[in-house]
């Protein structure tokens, strides 16, 4: 960050140089001829307008300077064909521009090659510095290379601080050194000319005296600046002497071993030959799960490594202190690194550790898997016209408001106002791997379905294609096909919002362009009023198959309609007990809002057919609940007409037994007689008559 921010003062400064070296020759040809004085004020005027076009880098007042500027090219127009004494343009114009560009800018071009020197001093002495033995220490030889180093450290950032003075002063300078040629030029024209009350009125006096007292006001805060900067650059001599020691006091700066981000300067060994090799120093970073490195130069960090799942180690190399070997979780790729202390030594080993260690426990064995899947397409070579079309299909980087990170890295993706007030980390979860390929949802399907499906006695296919797909795709009123192309799937905390799927396009694709992976997996897309599936298109067979219900968002790009993506909500994931979200992405043929409105149609149309099926399942009861009424009443009316003959029935046998009770006597007494002689068997025959 501060060799970025120092880039940025050089350029401002060697804009300003441009520029005063342009005012100054505008000015010095008003000074050597008298008679090209019209020619070369209206040039000072012309260079004076175009001063708002001007970029500054470090751009501050830039509104006031330009409007004062302004209203001066508009006085020097109106006085553009007078003739100026030479000497007090001298002295009132040159001198104050002159000082500038043989002074100041000259200082500041001084102080970079002097910071320059000190910094290669100070690589030289950190050289010397990692080359002491381990195995045969001598102690004078340390102690001299030790005192380098810190003569060295010491100069180099006593020299930046100045030099960042000098830097930070030119901003005020550079107003000075534009005003007060100008504040000088006109107060010649005024005192040479005795301009009155025809030309030079009372109000403009009265801007001139303005102007005064803004560059006094100016150079006032310009010291005040400079007696704080003065004050700071010695508070910061005495609190950094510690830290010029190239391997400082352990119990005044422990080691930090929880850490889960390093940065730092390390020595990487490079091999030149069989048994040679070279250590060239780089600025190393851990940024995203990767190991970085950035020369001295390089606009960005490169990719060195992907630490996940990674071995580190403490090695002895070359007879060198402080080393240490990384190793990839395949064992196809390894570094050697050196650092320059004991305390960045141990601090980059627990950092990497602790990295790797994050990432292996948050990772179940379907994501592993997907890594390793992950790893194997980065190995594939991109052709170049697949290279190329994946280039040009990734949205341009837009702004991001400040409330979010900015990432990484860069970032891609028009971003909406929403989005403005959510975190990055709302959308998507933290530590969630991306898929490049298609991996088979086995863990994706809901408790419920499966077991539907296992009573139904389906089959089930681990690669999702199911025994009644054709019967489902043909009774299905909705049937459309489209081709697309797998970019990616990730796990995201919400699906809510559009600009869930916009954020997931943007890391999907920055991750494709951080590990070149540029191969996609073409596919065809059935839209179904059932479900969402994709078919190989050689072999037919159902990769995936995405439940219509449990589809909750569609969108496509703001800005690129071929690329468009949806979140599907299922059961399990890392948590097993609540249900999680995750984002599919694709890439289509120019068809991403064909397909988001026929997801759309989809879902209506399964949604009225579930309305359909609801209310006909509701009318089904009402009836059974009629009928069931309609039974339970009948069987209440045959009761009832049973109970009612059983009583005609008796009340009949009653009336017979009264009008002949004594025969009937006798003929039970018949029959009692009849069955003594019978016998048994006549007395139960005659039971049962």
């Amino acid at each position: 960050q501060t060799r970025s921010l120092l880039g940025v003062f050089e350029e401002d400064a060697a804009a300003i140089s441009n520029y005063i070296n342009q005012l100054f020759q505008a000015m010095h040809r008003i000074y050597d001829a008298q008679n090209e004085l019209s020619a070369a004020t209206h040039l000072t005027s012309k260079l004076l307008k175009e001063y708002e076009k001007q970029r500054f880098p470090l751009g501050g007042d830039d509104e006031v300077m330009t409007s004062t500027l302004q209203q001066f090219a508009k006085v020097i127009d109106e006085a553009s064909t007078c003739i100026l004494l030479s000497t007090q343009l001298a002295d009132a114009m040159m001198f104050p521009i002159t000082q500038f560009k043989e002074r100041d800018l000259k200082e500041i071009l001084t102080l970079k090659e002097v910071f320059q020197i000190a910094s290669n001093d100070h690589d030289a002495a950190i050289t010397r510095y990692s080359r002491l033995s381990k195995r045969r220490e001598n102690e004078k030889i340390k102690a001299e290379v030790t005192e380098d180093v810190y003569t060295s450290r010491k100069k180099q950032h006593q020299t930046m601080m100045h030099y960042f003075c000098a830097l930070n002063t030119l901003q005020y300078k550079k107003k000075i050194a534009m005003l007060e040629p100008l504040l000088g030029y006109m107060q010649a024209q005024i005192s040479f000319f005795k301009m009155g009350s025809e030309n030079l009125t009372e109000q403009l006096e009265e801007f001139l005296t303005n102007i005064g007292t803004s560059v006094q006001n100016v150079r006032r805060e310009m010291e005040c600046e400079v007696e704080n900067m003065q004050q700071t650059i010695e508070d910061l001599e005495v609190a950094s002497d510690p830290l010029y020691l190239p391997d400082p006091d352990p119990t005044k700066f422990p080691v930090h071993r929880n850490l889960t981000r390093k940065a730092g300067y390390l020595n990487a060994r490079n091999k030149t030959g069989l048994v040679s090799s070279s250590w060239e120093r780089q600025f190393y970073f851990t940024q995203g799960g990767n190991l970085m490195s950035q020369a001295r130069g390089d606009v960005a960090g490169g990719l060195v490594m992907d630490i996940d799942n990674c071995s580190v180690m403490a090695v002895d190399c070359e007879d060198r202190r402080y080393c240490f070997q990384i190793t990839s979780f395949d064992g196809k790729k390894s570094s050697i690194l050196q650092a320059e202390s004991k305390k960045d030594y141990e601090e980059w080993i627990c950092t990497i550790n602790n990295i790797s260690k994050q990432i292996y426990l948050s990772e179940n064995p379907e994501e592993i898997a997907a890594r390793v899947n992950q790893t194997a397409l980065e190995a594939v070579t991109p052709s170049p016209s697949f290279q190329q079309r994946h280039e040009s299909m990734r949205p341009t980087m837009q702004s991001r408001p400040p409330a979010a990170r900015t990432s990484s890295t860069g970032s891609l993706g028009s971003e909406s106002a929403a989005l403005s007030a959510l975190s990055l980390d709302s959308l998507v979860a933290p530590d969630t791997p991306i898929q490049f390929d298609i991996i088979s949802p086995v863990s994706e399907d809901l408790p419920g379905q499966a077991k539907s499906s296992g009573q139904s006695g389906r089959r089930t296919n681990p690669f999702g294609e199911s025994g009644g797909s054709k019967s489902e795709t043909e009774d299905s009123i909705l049937h459309q096909l489209f081709i697309v192309r797998f970019l990616g799937s990730m796990e995201v905390k919400s699906d809510e919002s559009p600009d869930v799927v916009y954020e997931t396009m943007r890391q999907i694709l920055a991750a494709r362009a951080i590990h070149n992976v540029f191969r996609m997996t073409e596919s065809h897309l059935v839209v179904t009023c059932d479900c969402l599936k994709l078919i190989d298109p050689q072999t037919q067979v159902t990769r995936l198959r995405f439940p219509l219900p449990n589809v909750v968002l569609y969108a496509t790009h703001q800005e690129n309609k071929r690329l468009f993506g949806f979140v599907l909500r299922t059961s399990g994931g890392r948590v097993e007990s609540r249900q999680t979200s995750i984002c599919y992405i694709f890439e289509s043929n120019n068809e991403g809002e064909k397909i988001c409105d026929s997801v759309g149609l989809a879902k209506q149309i399964a949604f009225h057919a579930e309305l359909d099926r609801k209310a006909s399942e509701k009318q089904k009861e009402i009836d059974r609940v009629k009928e069931k009424q309609q039974k339970e009443l009948n069987k209440q009316k045959q009761i009832e007409k049973d109970l009612e003959e059983q009583s005609r029935l008796i009340a009949a046998s009653s009336r017979s037994n009264q009008s002949s009770g004594e025969g009937q006597f006798v003929v039970l007494s018949s029959s009692q007689s009849e069955d003594s002689d019978l016998g048994e068997d006549g007395k139960k025959k005659r039971e049962s008559e």
